[in-house]
């Protein structure tokens, strides 16, 4: 089992999402303010209870893995989730990336400095592979700055490669911002 119990950072904390998580999940999911730039959910908080449920499988067979992030004082503040791991190109899939009003003004580079250190040190995984919607401009500068590589577009989406070595940089930058036992 990875040591998925102990990822902090500065101001915030993952842990993995239990279905007694489906009443916080779903009011960020239906929630206007932040699901502008996410694929449409079906349901209610009954339906994502019963997928948590079937995601747990997932989780314990490591094909995936979603995370509840939290402030360090234990308020939940958004979710992030690893998935689509791809051996054949050694990379993973991160999304599901939402931050509510109560986050803290860290919480951005935090969760994504811990994303990178599941996926590339606990997983193994040698770059992450992720889409986001060319509407999300914000998000998508973000990515950039952080040294993301834009693949292509389509339509809809921007999709972005980061590495490794994209990593190392982004920790110089910024890994004063992570827990030291990382």
């Amino acid at each position: 089992m990875l040591p998925l119990d102990s990822l902090s950072a500065q101001t915030i904390r993952f842990r993995l999402a239990m279905p007694a998580d489906a009443a916080f999940i779903h009011s960020l999911r239906s929630n206007e303010r932040y699901n502008q730039h996410l694929s449409q959910t079906q349901g209610g908080e009954i339906e994502q209870r019963l997928w948590l449920e079937n995601y747990k499988q997932r989780e314990l067979d490591g094909k995936e893995y979603y995370f509840i992030i939290e402030r360090i004082d234990g308020v939940p503040i958004g979710t992030v989730r690893l998935y689509d791991f791809r051996p054949d190109i050694n990379s993973f899939c991160w999304g599901s990336w939402i931050l509510n009003e109560h986050k803290t003004s860290t919480a951005a580079i935090e969760s994504t400095l811990l994303v990178y250190h599941v996926g590339f040190y606990l997983l193994a995984f040698a770059q992450s592979h992720f889409d986001v919607r060319l509407e999300n401009q914000h998000v998508i500068r973000f990515h950039l700055k952080t040294g993301a590589m834009e693949t292509h577009r389509d339509e809809q989406d921007v999709f972005f490669v980061f590495n490794r070595d994209n990593h190392q940089v982004l920790l110089q930058k910024f890994g004063r911002y992570l827990s030291p036992s990382l």
